[in-house]
């Protein structure tokens, strides 16, 4: 394990520190810091995510409704799904009825986000089977086992701590259910590396200072997957925190990666 992926104080410590970016910023303040983030960006997120990831985003998502492979009936609680883009995917390929058990919770700690989401949702017309819940990853407004699925998507690294967060997902699932996480990887193969690093520090902030006007919330974005745990240490992670059979894909040259376990 290297050095950046241990960076981070024990949690809880008096005068404890973690990672926003390259920067080390008090615990407390990193999810204050992240929401602004969020606030910033959101009324142009999934346009961002286009242009971020030249559409290939959207391969990924669908990449990840398959392996989880929801079935009609099944409760999915998509974390930091605010704008809605992996609940809308799940929802068509479950077709939940009214009044039908079962259906989607997405649960986001930026509201600002979850109204960019619903808003969304109304306009499509997927209505059926649809919640929307404002909360945080690390203590989640869930009952212990409670969902058959849990997701989250390009969201784990913007908790404060991963730890805490895998901890909830393992606490919502039900004993049989599955755990899944898409997020970017800290680094490319080899071949691709140069390419993605001078994209994602030149070009990508500059993309979101013209789209967005917030050049430093994509440079963040950036630097944060920079810091992210590599596959195999967070597969640690997630082993830790009491889920089981763990696995992962790496998408697009690990670019990205799909985490998968089960809370058996």
């Amino acid at each position: 394990m290297s050095e950046k992926e241990t960076s981070q104080d024990q949690p809880g410590e008096p005068g404890a520190e973690t990672d926003f970016g390259f920067r080390r910023v008090p615990e407390e303040a990193k999810s204050p810091l992240v929401r602004a983030v969020f606030d910033s960006v959101a009324p142009r997120y999934d346009l961002m995510n286009d242009l971020m990831s030249g559409g290939i985003h959207r391969r990924w998502k669908d990449e990840l409704v398959a392996w989880l492979a929801p079935r009609s009936g099944q409760t999915l609680l998509d974390v930091a799904g605010g704008t809605g883009d992996i609940a809308g995917r799940v929802l068509k390929r479950m077709n939940p009825q009214p009044h039908q058990a079962g259906g989607v919770i997405v649960c986001d700690v930026n509201q600002q986000m979850l109204e960019v989401g619903r808003a969304r949702m109304i306009d499509e017309g997927i209505l059926a089977g649809l919640e929307w819940l404002c909360g945080d990853a690390e203590a989640l407004p869930i009952a212990d086992r409670s969902v058959d699925l849990y997701t989250i998507g390009f969201g784990l690294r913007n908790v404060t701590h991963i730890e805490r967060a895998l901890a909830e997902a393992r606490r919502v699932l039900r004993p049989g259910g599955r755990f899944l996480c898409l997020e970017f990887a800290p680094a490319a193969a080899p071949w691709l590396a140069p390419a993605y690093d001078f994209y994602s520090f030149h070009v990508l902030p500059l993309i979101g200072r013209v789209v967005t006007g917030d050049r430093d919330a994509y440079t963040y974005l950036v630097e944060s997957i920079r810091r992210f745990p590599s596959q195999t240490v967070l597969c640690d992670l997630i082993e830790a925190a009491g889920l089981e059979r763990v696995r992962f894909r790496n998408l697009t040259g690990g670019v990205a990666a799909l985490h998968s376990a089960w809370r058996l």
